[in-house]
C-alpha cells in the first residue's frame, strides 16, 4: 500500500488497507500505525459506509485484533452494519433461489455475476460482501421467457423506459427492467463485454461451474473472464462518476484467490478482443502501485504501453468521494451503447425512446406525482440529442 506522496489522509489509506482478505506483516503493522495515527473516527466510518466495505473493515479488524484500539462508538457502528449485511445477503439467498427454481424450471440456465456470485466464493459466504440488489446473467435468447416466468412468479418489473423500447427491450440497456418482489431488485443481463464480435459472454455462460444454493444449482463464471468483465463493471460505474473500494477489493481479493487462474496471457488477449486492454492496464496500474498487489515483468510491460499518468489522480478523488461526480464522457458512453445496438431501425427506436419516455418512467426519473408535472421535463430529454456529437 503506497499513497506515491499525493494527498491522501490516514482514514482513506486505512480504508484501502482494509479492502482485501489477505495481509502481509508489513501491511498489518501499516494497518496498526494507521489505526493509530487517526483523530477523525466519523469520517472513517462514514467513508467505510459510503465505499461498502463497512462490514468487511469490521471483519479484517477484528480477525487482525485491532478493534480495541477504535473507539467503542466506532466499533459499534462497523459491527452494526456487518450484521446488517449478514441478515441483508441471508435475505437475498432466500430471493435467489427462488430465482434459481423459477428459471430452472423453465429450462434456462442461471449464471450469478457482482455481489452474490462474489459472496458466496472469495468472500467466504460470511455477510462481508455488501450488495442492494441481485444480478445474474442469462443467454439473450432465453430474455423473454426469463422475464415472463418471473413475472408469473410474482416479481414486478419497473417501467419500460418508452413503448418505444417494447421490441427491442433486449437491447435498451446493461440489463433487462429490473424486477422487484419482497423489496429485493433482480437485474437479468445478456452481455458483459462491449464489441459485438466478441463471444466472450457466451463463453462465460459455457464455460461456469455449478454451485447450489438451497438445493437448487445456479453457475459462478470461471475466475480469469469474471476479473475482467469485473473490470469493465467498475470501469462503467467510473465514467458514470462514481467508483467504491468495494469494487477494487473485489478485484483484490479474485487475484489473491485464483493468481494463477487470472493472471494469464489468455487475460490480455480477452481483454483485446473486447476493447479494455487500456482499462485493464489502468486497474492494473493502481492494484500495482496503490495496493502493492505483484505482478509478473510480462504484465508491468503490458502496462508500460499506455499513458497512465492520471490514474492515481482518478482514484484518489473518488476515494475521498466516491460519488454524485459529474460522468466523464458522457457523449462517448451514449454513443457506445447506441453502436453495440444492431441494425440502424433498433439504434433509431433506441433514441427516440430516449428523448421521448413514458409518464411512469418520467414521474420516477423526475421525482414528480403528477403527470402533468412530469411532462415539464421532457425538453430536458433533447439534451439527449447532444450526447449524438459531443465528447
Amino acid at each position: 500500500m503506497n499513497n506515491k506522496n499525493v494527498e491522501i489522509r490516514d482514514e482513506e489509506m486505512l480504508l484501502a488497507g482494509l479492502s482485501r482478505l489477505v495481509f502481509s506483516q508489513k501491511l498489518i503493522q501499516q494497518i496498526h500505525d494507521l489505526i493509530k495515527s487517526i483523530n477523525d473516527w466519523d469520517y472513517f466510518t462514514s467513508l467505510a459506509n459510503k465505499h461498502g466495505i463497512s462490514s468487511l473493515v469490521f471483519h479484517n479488524l477484528e480477525q487482525l485484533g485491532f478493534l480495541s484500539l477504535l473507539p467503542e462508538i466506532t466499533v459499534k457502528s462497523i459491527r452494526n452494519f456487518h450484521m446488517l449485511s449478514i441478515s441483508r445477503n441471508t435475505f437475498h439467498k432466500a430471493v435467489l433461489a427462488d430465482i434459481v427454481g423459477i428459471l430452472s424450471r423453465g429450462g434456462i440456465k442461471v449464471v450469478l455475476i457482482k455481489g452474490l456470485a462474489l459472496e458466496m466464493t472469495v468472500y467466504g459466504d460470511a455477510g462481508l460482501r455488501q450488495m442492494t440488489d441481485i444480478d445474474i446473467l442469462i443467454y439473450r435468447s432465453d430474455h423473454l421467457k426469463a422475464r415472463n416466468l418471473l413475472m408469473a412468479g410474482g416479481y414486478v418489473s419497473r417501467p419500460l423506459k418508452s413503448r418505444f423500447h417494447e421490441s427491442i427491450i433486449a437491447w435498451t440497456g446493461k440489463h433487462l427492467p429490473s424486477l422487484i418482489k419482497n423489496g429485493v431488485s433482480v437485474d437479468i443481463h445478456l452481455e458483459l463485454f462491449p464489441g459485438k464480435k466478441n463471444k466472450l459472454t457466451q463463453q462465460i455462460i459455457d464455460t461456469s461451474g455449478e454451485i447450489e444454493i438451497d438445493a437448487e444449482t445456479a453457475y459462478i463464471p470461471e475466475p480469469r473472464l469474471f476479473f475482467l468483465y469485473l473490470v469493465r463493471h467498475l470501469n462503467f460505474h467510473e465514467m458514470q462518476g462514481e467508483s467504491q473500494l468495494r469494487m477494487y477489493a473485489d478485484l483484490i481479493i479474485l487475484i489473491d484467490k485464483f493468481r494463477e487462474a487470472i493472471i494469464t496471457p489468455e487475460l490480455l488477449s480477452e481483454a483485446s478482443e473486447a476493447g479494455l486492454a487500456e482499462t485493464l492496464a489502468r486497474k492494473f496500474v493502481l492494484l500495482r502501485d496503490f495496493f502493492g498487489i505483484s505482478f509478473p515483468a510480462w504484465i508491468d510491460d503490458f502496462i508500460r504501453k499506455w499513458s497512465l499518468h492520471d490514474s492515481l489522480r482518478c482514484f484518489i478523488s473518488f476515494l475521498k468521494n466516491p460519488k454524485n461526480k459529474r460522468p466523464l464522457f458522457p457523449g462517448h458512453l451514449y454513443r457506445a451503447t447506441i453502436k453495440e445496438i444492431p441494425g440502424i431501425r433498433k439504434k433509431v427506436l433506441f433514441i427516440i425512446g430516449d428523448i421521448f419516455p413514458g409518464t411512469s418512467f418520467m414521474k420516477e426519473r423526475y421525482h414528480c406525482r403528477s403527470v402533468w408535472r412530469a411532462m415539464l421535463y421532457y425538453p430536458v430529454r433533447f439534451g439527449k440529442i447532444a450526447f449524438l456529437f459531443i465528447k
